[in-house]
C-alpha cells in the first residue's frame, strides 16, 4: 500500500510539472504574438506583401492593411526571389541582422526578412537579397508573424522576370531563372527541378535549346534566346 502510494504521489508531482512547462510554453507562444499596431486581431492569420519596386512592406489581415515599413531589397546583381513564399525559420540572429531573421522557403539561396546595421540602406536595392528593416520595425513585425506566414514578394509587372529582362549568365541564380527553367521544362529541354540556379548542368540544355533554334551559341541568356522560348515583355 505505502509503495502504491508513494507511486501516486510521485506521479501527480509529474503531471504537475508538466503542466506548468505547458503553461509556461502557451504563455511565451501567446506574448509573441502581442503588438501594438491598430487593428491588429493574434488569432488570425497575417499576410505580408514585399514591393521592391517602392521599397515597401505591408501587413495585411484579412484584406486590410495593417501597417507599411520602408525596406531595402536586393542589387541588380544580387535580386531578391520575387514570388509567393512561406516563413519557415525565425531566430535571434545578432548584431548584423538587427537581432531577427525570418527566413523563406526559395529554393537556390537563404533570403529572409532581417534588421540591418546599416539604416542608411533602407529604400534602396542594397542587400544580396534579403528584404532588410530597420530595426525596431524588425522586432515589431517578429512578434506577429508566425512560421507558416505567406510573404509575397513583388517586383514589377512581368511576374519573376519583374520589371525588365537581364541578360542571365552561368552562376547567376534568382527568379528568372527559375521561370526560364520553368519554360525550358514545358519545352522538355529541362528535365530536373527548377531551382532557380545557372549551374554548370543548365550549359548543355541552353545550347541545345540554341541550336534547335538557330540562334547563336553562348552561355548568356539574351534577348534572342529569350524571344525563341517565348517571353517578349510589352512596353
Amino acid at each position: 500500500m505505502k509503495k502504491f502510494t508513494k507511486f501516486i504521489i510521485i506521479l501527480i508531482i509529474i503531471l504537475t510539472v508538466e503542466f506548468i512547462f505547458i503553461y509556461i510554453n502557451h504563455t511565451k507562444n501567446t506574448s509573441t504574438l502581442k503588438s501594438n499596431i491598430k487593428g491588429y486581431q493574434p488569432k488570425k492569420p497575417i499576410v505580408i506583401l514585399v514591393d521592391i519596386t517602392t521599397h515597401t512592406l505591408n501587413v495585411f489581415q484579412e484584406n486590410n492593411l495593417l501597417k507599411s515599413y520602408p525596406i531595402a531589397s536586393g542589387k541588380p546583381s544580387t535580386p531578391s526571389p520575387i514570388g509567393t513564399w512561406s516563413i519557415i525559420s525565425k531566430g535571434t540572429w545578432g548584431e548584423g541582422f538587427g537581432g531577427r531573421w525570418m527566413g523563406f522557403n526559395v529554393p537556390w539561396g537563404k533570403y529572409g526578412i532581417h534588421g540591418t546595421i546599416y539604416p542608411n540602406s533602407i529604400g534602396w536595392n542594397s542587400s544580396k537579397g534579403c528584404i532588410r528593416m530597420k530595426n525596431k520595425d524588425v522586432a515589431e513585425l517578429y512578434k506577429i508573424t508566425p512560421h507558416g506566414t505567406k510573404v509575397i514578394i513583388y517586383g514589377g509587372p512581368y511576374g519573376n522576370f519583374g520589371e525588365y529582362l537581364r541578360p542571365i549568365r552561368p552562376g547567376m541564380r534568382g527568379s528568372d531563372v527559375f521561370e526560364v527553367q520553368k519554360l525550358l521544362k514545358e519545352k522538355s529541354y529541362y528535365k530536373g527541378n527548377p531551382d532557380g540556379i545557372y549551374g554548370e548542368g543548365m550549359k548543355s540544355i541552353i545550347h541545345k535549346f540554341q541550336k534547335d533554334n538557330k540562334i547563336s551559341i553562348t552561355n548568356t541568356i539574351n534577348t534572342s534566346f529569350y524571344k525563341k522560348l517565348g517571353v517578349e515583355l510589352d512596353d
